[in-house]
């Protein structure tokens, strides 16, 4: 697969362009994203489905900049695809054969069962695993469900359901109850799914989410893997169906979304009340990722190998030219963890963020020697993108951040509160990260010493004097019962 690749996607309401950069073979992240509101629907559901003159002329422009961006870039293959509004045009031809022709551009349209499996893919791969979930995308012209369990995606369902549809059909006629039954007939294809987990993809969604996360003042400022409760989700849905123009600022919607937020959050309503579900997580990745995925995953069935992470595997790929200091801390540290995890009273489940953690320790040192700490703990809160919960994400940030040093201050704990584990156990992850740092300080080629662990007391076993090491930890706030020896 060519190194760098832009993937454009030609949606009812928006086009959007990302350009992908692979680190490692199957380690990405994002060069550069570019969005239009063009409304290509724009008037087409009133005209029979047929693509009116304007948006055309919109959207055609908009493909001209967003591949200018591209050879700026030197991507070496473009992906591009179109999804409801052009599927459903009669008179899509007319397009297609004109940005062929001017803009030697390809544009593949794609069925609402190969968009719904890209949403799938995308948040199957990119997402933290879930045992079952039920992804959906609303986007202007459609609806897309896929049914993930754990990574495979299992079943798929495209239903004409769609914010500028329900907008144009019945919202600017003033027909509420008619786009209640309408919504309704359409979703009785989902009459045998019941499933505890929705995923939601698109705009509607990450825009509610993002207002509820302002609303909670949120301390994480990442909407992808954001959780919610069906009782929270719901009470914001009605609050945004009752609003005006006005109540719609304060709830936290932006002006852009004022007309077609309530036709998406009528759908989401209608699900909610189909489907008894108990959490609600935003994705930040969708069909987009799903065609990069498709092509980058090509002969592995769509799924990254087994343990594989890539957002940790771009980060080292990025960050660290000597990877032995990072293999052997996180080696180090989960040996320790195994030894000592019952005497800390810690789950045992912690142990696979602690390993992250100190495999990602280094990666702010490429940046700044000096300030280290900080610049790791930064890039894992906002680059540590795919495959975490939020939770994940601030354990490992917190472990970062705070190793070699002090344990986490009380105002770190206060502000991430409902994201991080309780005291006891957070302060003994964070010495043991920092404890597995200061054995290390000498830095060997291979580990040149064991530890044993009896009574409250890790034993180091070694032929060496490693005075560096016993001076480092010294210096480390230790944990009530627990004692190094040499």
């Amino acid at each position: 697969m060519a190194k760098r690749v832009a993937v454009i996607d030609i949606g009812s309401n928006s086009v959007r362009m990302v350009v992908y950069e692979k680190t490692s073979r199957f380690a990405f992240h994002l060069l550069h994203e570019a969005k239009s509101k063009v409304r290509l629907s724009e008037n087409a559901y009133q005209n029979d489905g047929n693509l009116q003159e304007t948006p055309m002329q919109r959207t055609f422009h908009a493909l001209s900049d967003f591949l200018s961006i591209a050879n700026s870039f030197k991507v070496r293959k473009i992906l591009c695809v179109a999804t409801s509004a052009l599927r459903d045009a009669p008179n899509k031809k007319e397009f297609l054969n004109k940005v062929k022709t001017k803009l030697q551009l390809n544009i593949k349209i794609i069925d609402g069962t190969k968009e719904a499996y890209f949403g799938g893919i995308a948040c199957a791969n990119l997402l933290c695993k879930q045992t079952q979930a039920l992804t959906i995308d609303i986007g202007g012209g459609s609806t897309e469900f896929s049914v993930i369990h754990e990574k495979d995606v299992t079943d798929t369902i495209s239903l004409k359901l769609g914010t500028v549809r329900l907008k144009e059909l019945f919202f600017d006629k003033d027909k509420l109850e008619e786009a209640i039954e309408y919504i309704d007939l359409k979703l009785q294809e989902l009459n045998t799914i019941q499933i505890p987990t929705i995923i939601g993809i698109g705009g509607t969604f990450r825009a509610i989410s993002t207002a509820i996360m302002e609303q909670q003042n949120y301390p994480l400022d990442k909407i992808h893997g954001f959780e919610c409760t069906r009782e929270v989700f719901q009470d914001f849905i009605h609050k945004i169906l009752s609003a005006d123009s006005s109540e719609l600022t304060l709830l936290g919607i932006k002006p852009e979304r004022f007309d077609v937020i309530k036709p998406g959050a009528l759908i989401l309503s209608r699900i909610l009340h189909k489907i008894d579900v108990n959490t609600l997580i935003a994705s930040g990745v969708g069909v987009r990722e799903g065609v990069y995925l498709a092509d980058l995953l090509r002969g592995s069935k769509d799924k990254f190998p087994e343990n594989y992470n890539t957002s940790v595997r771009y980060l080292l790929d990025a960050h660290i030219k000597e990877s032995s200091f990072s293999n052997q801390l996180n080696q180090l540290s989960k040996k320790i963890f195994d030894l000592t995890y019952l005497h800390f009273k810690i789950d045992p489940s912690y142990r696979y963020e602690l390993g992250i953690a100190a495999k990602l320790y280094p990666i702010g040192n490429n940046i700044h020697f000096y300030s280290k700490n900080k610049h790791s703990y930064y890039l894992i809160q906002s680059a540590l993108e795919y495959g975490f919960t939020h939770k994940q994400i601030t354990l490992i940030a917190t472990l970062v951040k705070y190793a070699k040093r002090k344990l986490p201050s009380s105002r770190h704990k206060e502000k991430y509160a409902t994201l991080l584990p309780q005291e006891k156990s957070l302060e003994a992850l964070s010495y043991i990260i920092s404890l597995s740092i200061a054995l290390l300080s000498h830095r060997p080629r291979n580990i040149d010493f064991d530890v044993v662990f009896e009574n409250g007391e890790l034993s180091i076993i070694s032929d060496h004097v490693h005075y560096l090491n016993r001076d480092a930890i010294k210096k480390l706030v230790g944990v009530e019962g627990f004692k190094v020896k040499f």
